[in-house]
């Protein structure tokens, strides 16, 4: 069984969308979903520096693009039915929404444009960050979060929290980090998945409001608790809800096992997902599709499954 996984913020690089948008087709595309989320996704896929793509406004909807980009190709020609299931990590479940046939690839833009906007905004009203922490045992680890008032965002599995809190608080856990474990800084702008975020989740709602929705027809799993969701009304829901609760990434790849996977394929912008399965899926081959050039690997991995 193949699984697809949709990446999230903080997988973009500067100039990644240069290889798709060689092509003319993709470019088009590119420049549709960009008209729908209210951003000109052509120059920061291609020209716009780190700094400006870092932005969470530009980020969320650039990464979900991206990945959009590449399941019209990954799931064309038949492929799609042979896929066992999809999931997104944070913003990447809006990938995934539109890649299980919940949302239309244009609501997922219009959702995606807001939800960048809204969590931008709400990390402006206090200096926060984020920072991966690696290692360590799980117990002894959110006993020193709960001292040092950082708060657990992303559980991702495979030895991996990535924390959230005010600047002092962080550095104050890479100076108290037990033997063995590393505290690496991200380059987000907030303290996504916490209450920080509570601000963005009416905005959020509103614009869900008045999108409609579909029966997923792929099986789709939930950052929310890692349970496959059979209703695109309920899915959305827990999408909304997501944006100020911790992210269950471990969960999710423990429902994958525990459903038979026997592959997994990363979207654009790849490889963070793919990372996190090598420790925590050990042993399920995988791809990452960074750039078109990945797809004819991806397709074969589909192709053995079948």
């Amino acid at each position: 069984m193949i699984v697809v996984v949709c990446p999230g913020q903080g997988s973009q690089t500067p100039g990644f969308l240069e290889p798709w948008i060689a092509d003319p087709a993709y470019r088009t595309r590119l420049g549709e979903l960009g008209d729908a989320a209210g951003v000109d996704l052509i120059t920061h896929g291609t020209t716009s520096d780190a700094d400006t793509i870092r932005d969470t406004a530009v980020a969320q909807p650039l990464i979900v693009a991206a990945g959009i980009l590449t399941l019209d190709a990954l799931l064309a020609d038949g492929r799609r039915e042979l896929v066992g299931g999809i999931a997104g990590h944070s913003v990447g479940e809006i990938t995934a929404a539109a890649g299980a046939g919940i949302l239309s690839a244009g609501d997922a833009m219009r959702l995606v444009g807001e939800r960048g906007r809204a969590m931008a905004d709400a990390a402006a009203l206090t200096e926060t960050g984020m920072s991966a922490v690696v290692g360590g045992t799980e117990p002894e680890l959110l006993t020193l979060f709960d001292e040092l008032g950082v708060l657990p965002a992303n559980y991702n599995g495979g030895g991996q929290i990535v924390v959230a809190g005010a600047p002092d608080a962080l550095a104050l856990l890479a100076e108290r980090a037990p033997r063995g474990v590393r505290v690496i800084p991200l380059q987000v702008a907030g303290a996504f998945h916490t209450h920080f975020m509570a601000p963005a989740v009416d905005r959020l709602a509103a614009v869900a409001a008045t999108l409609r929705t579909a029966d997923p027809t792929l099986p789709i799993w939930t950052n929310n608790d890692g349970s496959a969701v059979d209703s695109g009304t309920r899915f959305l829901e827990l999408l909304v809800g997501q944006v100020s609760s911790p992210v269950r990434w471990d969960l999710c790849m423990e429902s994958f096992a525990a459903a038979g996977i026997t592959g997994l394929i990363e979207v654009a912008p790849a490889g963070a997902l793919t990372g996190l399965a090598r420790r925590g899926l050990k042993g399920i081959p995988s791809v990452a599709v960074k750039t078109p050039d990945e797809l004819p690997a991806a397709f074969e991995l589909i192709d053995q499954a079948a």
